[in-house]
């Protein structure tokens, strides 16, 4: 069973959620069940209430943050909310400047290349994420007994944006610094890590029950150079957040390469992509933690045959994950619900996953 050690500060006690039960390596009352992106653009309710108002300042918006976070949890039963927020909210909050721009993702004015850049990045300050943290507290109320989990862009993510300007598929600007001028990109890192661990702190402060670091992009490199240049600054987050007492996600994208030593960074949970099989994964990772996902976001437009079929094998190759030494399943996709995915749908597999 994973050690979580006692909350501090306003944390609801929530024994019975399947959520955190199995997070933490207890037996719970049914397979949990949430989904990344699960609030959001699929959502007609979510269009509505967004309309005028732009991604960045709905995040900063606590009583739109608290009513988005909950559509998906009253929309589709599912045993877990999500924080409505962005990776990019935190150098945003701190003076980055930075949009999130339609069709494209976060643009930044500035890109960081130079160790001066590094040196002038802003570091963030409690007062500016005081808006996410009376959402949470707006949250603690509405959702009763349903865990809610808080997030952060892990700090290589977050490095890749700032460095590239924006979304990027080749990375070629963030992997020519990390190798050629190692020592600026670590002092990098070693900043973002800083803004990471005080915006997850802030969250478990006012209230969350689990935290996720979302490693987005970390899937572009090799097992040497994530365990050189991102490894230690991801490790110092977890481990800066284990006195919270909450449950600790780790997920990236396309990472099936670097699951043993994403799971060496000291999460209690490892999230894994739909294209490794749970049970694969689980030998990966090793025994002492649990893992979550990991349906193809894909499979949901393909019918409900397929979606059955998916979903029932992913609950097998989970079971054999539980029996090879993983502490606990928790079922998700392998990435975000994708726009056009129809809602149904999605309630739909919550029901079989929870019949299952």
């Amino acid at each position: 069973m994973n050690t979580i050690p006692d909350a501090v500060g306003p944390r609801r006690s929530l024994p019975e959620a399947p959520f955190l039960a199995a997070a933490t390596g207890r037996t719970p009352s049914r397979r949990p069940v949430w989904f990344m992106r699960q609030a959001g653009r699929s959502l007609p309710e979510y269009r509505k209430l967004r309309e005028g108002t732009s991604m960045l300042a709905s995040c900063f918006d606590p009583e739109m943050v608290c009513e988005i976070t909950m559509q998906p949890v009253r929309r589709h039963g599912v045993d877990a909310a999500i924080l409505f927020s962005d990776i990019v909210v935190p150098l945003k909050a701190a003076g980055v400047d930075l949009e999130i721009v339609a069709g494209t993702g976060p643009v930044v004015a500035n890109p960081v290349r130079s160790v001066a850049d590094v040196q002038s990045l802003p570091v963030l300050q409690s007062e500016q994420i005081e808006p996410v943290a009376k959402a949470i507290s707006l949250l603690m109320a509405e959702l009763k007994d349903v865990p809610l989990i808080g997030f952060a862009g892990a700090p290589f993510t977050l490095a890749s944006y700032l460095v590239e300007g924006g979304p990027s598929r080749n990375h070629e600007r963030t992997k020519a610094l990390m190798h050629s001028d190692p020592q600026t990109w670590h002092a990098l890192l070693s900043s973002l890590a800083d803004m990471t661990i005080a915006f997850l702190t802030a969250q478990a402060d006012a209230g969350v029950d689990a935290v996720q670091l979302f490693d987005s992009w970390a899937g572009a490199l090799s097992l040497a150079e994530y365990r050189e240049f991102v490894f230690p600054h991801s490790s110092r987050v977890f481990e800066a957040m284990a006195s919270a007492g909450v449950p600790r996600i780790h997920f990236g994208v396309g990472t099936g390469e670097l699951l043993g030593a994403m799971g060496e960074a000291g999460a209690d949970v490892v999230g894994v992509d739909w294209r490794i099989p749970l049970d694969v994964a689980a030998r990966r990772v090793g025994p002492g933690k649990a893992l979550q996902g990991n349906l193809d976001p894909a499979v949901l437009f393909a019918g409900p045959d397929a979606v059955r079929r998916e979903v029932t094998r992913i609950v097998g190759e989970a079971d054999a994950a539980l029996a090879s030494g993983a502490t606990g399943h928790i079922f998700n996709l392998g990435h975000g619900v994708l726009p056009a995915t129809d809602p149904d749908v999605v309630t739909s597999v919550v029901e079989l996953v929870h019949s299952l």
